[in-house]
């Protein structure tokens, strides 16, 4: 089946130069496009104080470019986070990776804040696309592994969003700094599409043949069952604090964080960024478990934030490092549990519906109060902002603590 006709829900006879991979190398393509997508939609974490210095942007315009990118994966994952079902997982995935060529190269070449904000909302719209498809498609090789289909649907995300700050650092010091890292990324999202697009597709799991087929992608009130209803809201609710201390260390932090080491190294920033991003992929390799295991994790979570906002007051590296390492192990922990249960208990034919919808709240977290802290920034500071919103972003972690201490009590 070509990749036109999977779009078009119409069947199609055996196309002559296909690559019928098996499950291993199907896994790794999978996790392969997410991973990218998610690196090119980073790499600029380090790069927004030359693009500030270049066109003279504010605090508040760099959270507003980097929240067009969010609020766009939301739309797109409340729109069309169920497509994959119908038109397959692949379809899907080849959508996102053109999309994500053309977000690229329309930030690359950006001469001002418009621009970049359509750059990065095209970004969103390609990984919102992938979210739900990735996802789907490795719960589905895995069938058996649930857990494991969890932990690496969060390694290639959480990886992505972590590597993407460090590449950029490093793809920085190249001639052309703002432009290159995306040049090469093109060429790599590139050299991903070939295989994806010569893969043998396997059927959808919702096939809607005939022209009233489109009717299916029409979007849709977002439900879930009653039995995994509180395990939706507990996934949507750590992903969203999650995501909001994800948010941070994304956009404004590397300003914060270059005045706490006293260093303007871009791989250095960029590393600092993604530290409790890569930590938080890096736990999905543990097998941790435990009756009271959420609750703990994320009671040292709140207490990780907190600190981090300590540490600029009291000019300390280390603190810097070491919080950032605690609250990315307890971040990640915590989320791969709440977020297994809830995939476990979601019907295989919803799945990318509901993990899409589950996403859409967590990555609420990365626009909302992000543009907050922009505001906060230019009304008291950087240091005054950073310190309230990681107090808030803590007392809010101790208080999920709570609530899942309480569940977990109750067996």
């Amino acid at each position: 089946m070509t990749v036109l006709s999977e779009l078009r829900m119409r069947p199609a006879t055996a196309v002559r130069w296909s690559w019928n991979a098996g499950t291993t190398a199907r896994l790794v393509l999978s996790g392969v496009v997410i991973f990218t997508l998610l690196v090119g939609a980073n790499l600029a974490t380090p790069l927004y104080p030359l693009l500030q210095a270049q066109m003279g942007l504010s605090s508040l315009d760099v959270t507003v470019a980097f929240s067009s990118y969010v609020l766009a994966l939301i739309l797109v994952l409340m729109v069309a986070g169920h497509w994959s079902d119908h038109i397959g997982r692949r379809a899907a995935l080849v959508l996102a990776v053109l999309v994500g060529l053309l977000g690229g190269i329309i930030f690359a070449n950006a001469d001002g804040l418009p621009a970049l904000s359509v750059g990065r909302a095209l970004q969103g719209v390609a990984v919102g696309l992938a979210t739900g498809a990735s996802s789907a498609a490795l719960r589905e090789l895995l069938p058996h592994r649930p857990d494991w289909a969890s932990r690496f649907t969060l390694l290639s995300s959480a990886g992505g969003v972590a590597a993407g700050p460090f590449i950029g650092g490093l793809l920085s010091l190249l001639p052309d700094p703002t432009r290159t890292p995306y040049y090469i990324h093109t060429a790599v999202l590139l050299a991903a599409l070939l295989p994806l697009w010569l893969l043998k597709a396997r059927p959808a799991i919702a096939p809607a043949p005939g022209k009233p087929a489109f009717k299916v992608l029409a979007p849709r009130r977002p439900a879930v069952s009653r039995a995994a209803r509180g395990a939706f809201w507990m996934a949507s609710s750590v992903g969203f604090l999650s995501f909001a201390v994800f948010g941070f260390c994304l956009s404004l932090a590397p300003g914060y964080f270059a005045g706490i080491v006293q260093a303007d190294s871009r791989p250095l920033i960029g590393l600092l960024a993604g530290l409790t991003l890569g930590v938080s992929a890096m736990s999905q390799l543990v097998g941790v478990r435990g009756r009271y295991l959420v609750p703990v994790a994320l009671a040292l979570l709140g207490v990780s934030v907190g600190l981090l906002g300590a540490a600029a007051a009291w000019s300390s590296p280390v603190l810097l490092v070491l919080v950032s390492i605690t609250a990315g192990a307890s971040q990640g922990v915590a989320f791969r549990q709440v977020f297994n249960d809830v995939a476990g208990k979601v019907e295989s034919a919803r799945h990318a519906q509901v993990i899409s919808t589950v996403y859409v709240i967590t990555y609420m977290g990365s626009a909302v109060p992000v543009i907050g802290l922009g505001l906060a920034v230019t009304a008291v500071g950087l240091q005054a902002a950073v310190v309230g919103f990681t107090v808030l972003c803590g007392v809010a972690a101790l208080l999920l603590a709570a609530v899942s201490l309480r569940v977990a009590r109750k067996g």
